[in-house]
C-alpha cells in the first residue's frame, strides 16, 4: 500500500493560491471580516485542506506566524489540543483582531483544550476586546458542542455573563448575547435559568445590557425554540 504523503507548509500555501479568490475579499470586508493578508479562500476549502493535513503542532505554529487569514485559520485547525500550551493560547489570543479568527480558534481549537473553562473566565475580565470575546465565545461552544458540559459550570457562566453585560463594544457584547442565548437553548431547565438571568439584566441601563437581554428573551421564549426544547426533554 501506498503511504499517505504528509502535507508540507509549501504544499498548504500553494492550495491556498490554487484556491484563492480576490473576488471575495471585499465581501468578506462587508461582513469584518478584515486581516491584513488574505487569500479569499473560503472555509469549506480551509476544512479540506486541515483534513489532508491532520493534527501538526508544528506546522501549525509555522501556519500561524505568516499571519495570512488563511494560514491562521489552519493553524487552529491542525494544532492538537493535547499539546498546545496555555503560554501559547495567550500569545495567539493577543493577536486576534478580527472576529473571525477569533471565533474560529475558540471553535476550532480553544474549546477542545484543557484550560477551555478556566479561559472563560479568566479572559471575560479581560479588557481587550478580543480576548473578552473569545472567552465568551469558548462559552459558547462548550454549550453547543460539550453534550457532556456540566449543568451546574454551564449556570456559572450565567454570573459572568450578567457582569459583563454592561460593554458597550459590539464585539463583546454579541459574544454576551451569543453565550447567553446558547445556554438557554440547551434544555428546559437551562432555558429557565437563563431567562431569570436576562429578565435581570434587562433593567440594567445600560444599552447593551437592554439589547442583550431583550434579543435573548424574544429568542428563548419563541415558539419555535420552545417546542423544540420539548420535544428534546
Amino acid at each position: 500500500m501506498k503511504e499517505k504523503r504528509i502535507l508540507t507548509y509549501n504544499d498548504i500555501i500553494q492550495k491556498l493560491k490554487e484556491n484563492a479568490d480576490v473576488s471575495a475579499i471585499s465581501g468578506m470586508a462587508k461582513v469584518g471580516i478584515t486581516p491584513d493578508r488574505d487569500y479569499g479562500v473560503k472555509i469549506p476549502v480551509l476544512r479540506s485542506i486541515a483534513k489532508e493535513a491532520g493534527y501538526n503542532s508544528k506546522l501549525a505554529k509555522k501556519l500561524w506566524k505568516n499571519d495570512t487569514r488563511e494560514t491562521r485559520i489552519l493553524a487552529c485547525m491542525i494544532e492538537d489540543p493535547k499539546l498546545i500550551t496555555e503560554e501559547q493560547m495567550e500569545v495567539w489570543v493577543k493577536e486576534f483582531d478580527y472576529w473571525e479568527i477569533c471565533d474560529q480558534c475558540c471553535m476550532n481549537l480553544f474549546r477542545k483544550t484543557q484550560f477551555a473553562y478556566q479561559k472563560c473566565y479568566d479572559w471575560t475580565k479581560r479588557e481587550e476586546e478580543y480576548v473578552k470575546r473569545a472567552g465568551f465565545a469558548i462559552m459558547a461552544f462548550i454549550t453547543a458542542f460539550d453534550k457532556n458540559a456540566d449543568e451546574d459550570e454551564l449556570i456559572k457562566f450565567l454570573q459572568i455573563i450578567k457582569r459583563e453585560a454592561n460593554d458597550e463594544r459590539n464585539m463583546v457584547k454579541k459574544a454576551v448575547n451569543w453565550a447567553l442565548r446558547q445556554i438557554g437553548k440547551r434544555n428546559l431547565y437551562l432555558n429557565e435559568k437563563v431567562l431569570k438571568t436576562a429578565y435581570e439584566i434587562n433593567v440594567f441601563e445600560s444599552k447593551s445590557a437592554k439589547w442583550i437581554a431583550s434579543d435573548a428573551i424574544r429568542e428563548l421564549t419563541s415558539e419555535v425554540v420552545q417546542k423544540r426544547l420539548k420535544e428534546r426533554n
